[in-house]
């Protein structure tokens, strides 16, 4: 993929530090097996106030370490079922991460934007060029930029459909 590949939507909710998966999406769920029912579940325990603020294409915006904890896919995929457009992060455990990336869910490291960004701030994101921009103000954060590959299959969805473009099926 080249060029740019922009995001626009509104901070939906702020969290803090060390947000794991169990918080994110409750253990006692994990039998669910059809993804989109996940995000039923998403924050049930800790903010289910949360859900009823998420509009399709919101972001979420998070402290150090989000994701931390199990590597369940379970808490990707809720977050991304109930329309979240992304998650804006100061960090992301490694494999939420990459679990985001592979089902088609934008993770954006930005230290800077996750201090400052706010509920209700309507923002920008350049996946590809690493900048936040709110739109409010014009103020820009320095984010860190997508790997074109990964940029490639937040394009496509995520893994699976983009191995199913490529090869057919």
């Amino acid at each position: 993929m080249t060029g740019e590949f922009k995001l626009r939507g509104r901070v939906a909710a702020r969290l803090g530090d060390n947000i794991d998966t169990d918080v994110i999406y409750p253990g006692r769920f994990l039998n669910i097996t059809d993804r989109e029912k996940t995000a039923e579940h998403l924050f049930e325990l800790a903010y289910p106030e949360i859900r009823s603020r998420i509009r399709p294409g919101d972001f979420l915006v998070a402290g150090k370490n989000f994701g931390c904890g199990s590597s369940r896919e379970q808490a990707t995929a809720a977050i991304k079922y109930a329309g979240v457009g992304a998650v804006i992060a100061a960090s992301f455990a490694r494999i939420f991460f990459r679990n985001s990336i592979n089902l088609g869910l934008p993770a954006v490291v930005s230290p800077e934007a996750a201090a400052a960004l706010q509920e209700g701030d309507e923002v920008e994101v350049d996946l590809t060029g690493g900048v936040i921009t709110r739109l409010a103000t014009g103020e820009k954060f320095t984010a860190a930029p997508l790997d074109p590959r990964a940029a490639e299959l937040l394009a496509a969805g995520g893994l699976v459909p983009f191995l199913k473009r490529k090869y057919g099926g």
